[in-house]
């Protein structure tokens, strides 16, 4: 089995979450946590698990939510706040027939670099009331667009869950090694079946 970029993590290691922080940071740091949540749900897998269809006649599959993340990422901070002409970076997000590893790689880096992006957009904006141009919508704040993306992240992490599970029975937060416990003993369940 070839493993690929973001599959070969084996711990889950999510930063804390703030109890006590500014609006700025704390949406940042929730979407941080939910973006790491989506990696974590993908490690581990080769590339014909990443593509498998795992629910039903559904076509999502956990690659398809990886570069579904990266074209949300895209259009929010790059296009609609950011203003650039961006154009979008798959023809079908959720259509990974045929996924091999340099199709893994490559939905890797951009949702990276689509994260990346967003993050120095976010840290560099003067307040969370700057607005971009949604196309045939009109102005948005940075404040509705990190909410929307929270919103976004949150209901496909639960369908990442599901998916995750029916691949090959992974439910929760995969078991930290040894070496990282002491770092990330609050988010790691030593294999246990708890808080998806």
């Amino acid at each position: 089995m070839t493993l690929v970029p973001f599959a070969q993590a084996d711990h889950a290691a999510r930063a804390k979450r703030p109890t006590r922080a500014d609006d700025r940071t704390t949406a940042a740091s929730f979407l941080r946590w939910h973006r790491d949540t989506l990696g974590m749900k993908c490690a581990g897998l080769d590339s014909a698990r990443l593509a498998r269809r795992a629910v039903g006649g559904s076509a999502l599959t956990l690659l398809g939510l990886v570069r579904h993340a990266a074209e949300s990422e895209r259009f929010w901070f790059r296009r609609v706040m950011g203003g650039e002409d961006a154009g979008t970076l798959y023809e079908d997000a959720f259509d990974v027939a045929g996924a091999d590893a340099a199709m893994v790689r490559q939905a890797w880096e951009a949702w990276q670099a689509e994260i990346a992006y967003a993050e120095r957009l976010v840290g560099s904006a003067d307040d969370l009331d700057v607005l971009g141009e949604e196309p045939g919508e009109g102005p948005v704040s940075l404040r509705w667009v990190l909410a929307h993306m929270l919103e976004e992240y949150a209901r496909h992490n639960g369908h990442a869950d599901l998916l995750r599970e029916q691949i090959d029975g992974t439910v929760g937060m995969l078991r930290c090694p040894a070496p990282a416990r002491p770092a990330c003993e609050d988010t790691c369940t030593g294999g246990a079946a708890v808080g998806r």
